[in-house]
């Protein structure tokens, strides 16, 4: 039964306020259902519609996050009539791009048959064209296509060919014929091992996308867009926006060798290469996986180049590799010389501290210049980990509460003790900024610990030491990230139902803060302890409430657990959460 449930080399000169884009066609890939490695891999861009007038008998399936597939199937259960019964998914590309190329993974069975008039068939076609570029027809002994028991069978691979690649693409199952001047029918009672008469299933696609347009540039300041002569960490500030895939990542090159490349947002984790891909372009998971907008601050650890002039150019670049330029400058590095560990030497790059905190401007209640700690040193080392993983990544629920431990010693080992160490905190979610948390004093033998609150939101934790009170820029530093886990509740009425019969579900995202629009959630469904099955998508209010049903189409007795998830978004900083499973039972 449980088949049955539906489913950043600016080329002009600083003053200009804006800098535009760069007009020319980039591509990325959008991987769905499944990873070339087999991993499983979100449905971005696909829907699955029934033909109006069909029989109770057919369905969409989504059983891609449990290592499935996408189905579009009619059932064997009832007969099905001629150019009425269908079921389709289809991927629509997004407004800002096109289908460049696409690879599938699929097979399909039309194991029901035909009569003389009607026939079960299914079919791969695009809407710029009507005919089909792949199908398989009973009545002209076509029973199946693919390898059903391996997705990744070379036999299961089709390529769409160029004239046939438009806005969207379409896979279809069901029973052709002729509907005049009776309506005729395709038989009941045969299909495929999920009692599918006629049935197609997408395991993986890989889609090409090409965008045109790309990001413009603006606000554009800092040390190193402004500054004759530089020294230590200086840093650009600009703000980037896409009107397509979003901006990705800003490339730093000095005298024409790349030095820099960084990741600006990586929105929740919807904006990261997930690589495998042959030919280079970057791949991801989402058809706009990357912010549209992003406000940057970049840093440069000058002492990492020579006392002199320098070539600087900088480029933001979206998620298609579209880019447009920042800075195109000669800068003049310009370093005190001094003897390592002196007063004069430079201070270790930043990643991605806000600054100095301001309620304190150092290390609190010491006078500005006063060492910090027992054996302060310029070049200490910190360690800092999660207290449960060696990671520097935790995955944790809402309600528990998280420590921080670590270590901070001198460049010879040794502990600096009592000395202040500084915390601050973003949110995982697109334009978040960062505040600050109370730190720890480090113990005779170096250590510390940090316990932070519960119920927050997923979030990067920066720990830093600065060796004297009042340092611009701190002397060591850590940054460790928390994904914390959308905390959701659900309840089901009645919790025992028959055929035709309806229940209901209602519940509420219980943390925030929650997107303008609502947050969509994911009502999943699974037979037994069998794969949790996708059913329908729902919205929440601005406050988190959202409300379902969900009416039986088949006679049991059968027991089924339903739960609701919510995925992780880069408007809404959790990551993927799941309500506690509840049962219900069909008489």
């Amino acid at each position: 039964m449980t088949n049955r449930i539906q489913k950043i080399t600016l080329a002009v000169v600083v003053l200009s306020c804006v800098v535009p884009a760069v007009a020319r066609a980039g591509r990325y890939h959008v991987y769905s259902c499944r990873m070339p490695s087999g991993a499983a891999a979100p449905v971005d861009g696909w829907s699955g519609t029934l033909a109006p007038g069909g029989a109770y008998d057919d369905y969409t399936v989504n059983s891609c996050g449990t290592g499935g597939a996408l189905v579009a199937a009619l059932g064997d259960q009832t007969a099905h009539l001629a150019q009425t019964d269908r079921a389709t998914w289809a991927f629509t590309a997004p407004t800002f791009a096109r289908i460049a190329s696409v690879s599938l993974a699929r097979s399909g069975s039309t194991a029901g048959g035909s009569t003389g008039n009607a026939t079960y068939q299914f079919w791969l076609s695009s809407p710029k064209l009507s005919s089909a570029f792949d199908q398989c027809v009973a009545s002209v002994g076509c029973k199946s296509e693919g390898v059903f028991e391996q997705p990744f069978s070379p036999g299961n691979y089709v390529g769409v060919p160029t004239e046939k690649l438009g806005s969207q693409l379409l896979l279809s199952a069901g029973c052709g014929g002729a509907a005049e001047p009776e309506p005729f029918e395709c038989p009941a009672g045969q299909g495929d091992p999920n009692n599918y008469a006629a049935a197609i299933y997408l395991y993986a696609a890989d889609l090409t996308l090409e965008q045109t347009a790309g990001p413009n540039v603006t606000n554009v300041g800092g040390e190193l867009a402004t500054a004759s002569a530089i020294a230590g960490t200086t840093d650009l500030t600009f703000t980037a926006t896409d009107p397509g895939a979003g901006v990705y990542e800003a490339e730093m090159s000095v005298d024409g060798t790349p030095v820099q490349t960084t990741v600006l947002d990586e929105a929740g984790g919807h904006c990261r290469d997930v690589g495998q891909t042959t030919d280079g372009l970057p791949a991801f998971l989402y058809l706009q996986p990357c912010p549209p907008s992003v406000s940057a601050d970049l840093g440069l650890d000058t002492s990492t180049l020579a006392n002199g002039a320098h070539h600087l150019v900088v480029r933001v670049l979206d998620a298609a590799g579209n880019s447009a330029p920042v800075l195109d400058r000669t800068v003049t590095v310009a370093n005190p010389t001094a003897t390592p560990g002196g007063p004069g030497s430079p201070s270790p790059p930043g990643t991605g501290n806000p600054g100095t905190p301001p309620a304190a401007q150092g290390p609190a209640s010491l006078a500005a210049g006063t060492l910090n700690g027992t054996g302060a040193s310029p070049r200490a080392t910190l360690t800092a980990r999660w207290r449960r993983t060696a990671g520097t990544l935790l995955t944790t629920t809402f309600t528990r509460r998280e420590t921080i431990v670590g270590r901070l010693t001198d460049p010879a080992g040794a502990p600096i003790a009592g000395a202040l160490l500084e915390l601050s905190a973003t949110p995982a979610f697109a334009g978040a900024a960062s505040v600050w948390m109370k730190g720890a004093r480090t113990r005779a033998d170096g250590t510390f610990s940090i316990a932070l609150p519960d119920k927050v939101s997923s979030r990067a934790v920066h720990i830093s030491y600065r060796a004297h009170a009042g340092d611009a820029r701190p002397a060591a530093e850590r940054t460790l990230k928390l994904a914390v886990k959308a905390p959701l509740t659900l309840a089901i009425a009645p919790r025992t139902s028959h055929r035709g019969g309806t229940i209901r579900f209602r519940g509420r995202l219980l943390a925030g803060p929650i997107p303008r629009g609502g947050k969509s959630l994911i009502l999943e469904a699974r037979s037994g302890h069998g794969a949790w099955i996708q059913f329908h998508v729902v919205r929440s209010d601005r406050r988190g409430h959202y409300r379902a049903s969900y009416r039986f189409k088949f006679a049991g007795p059968a027991k089924y657990q339903f739960r609701v998830v919510c995925e992780g978004e880069a408007d809404y900083p959790f990551a993927t959460g799941a309500s506690p499973a509840i049962s219900v039972t069909e008489r």
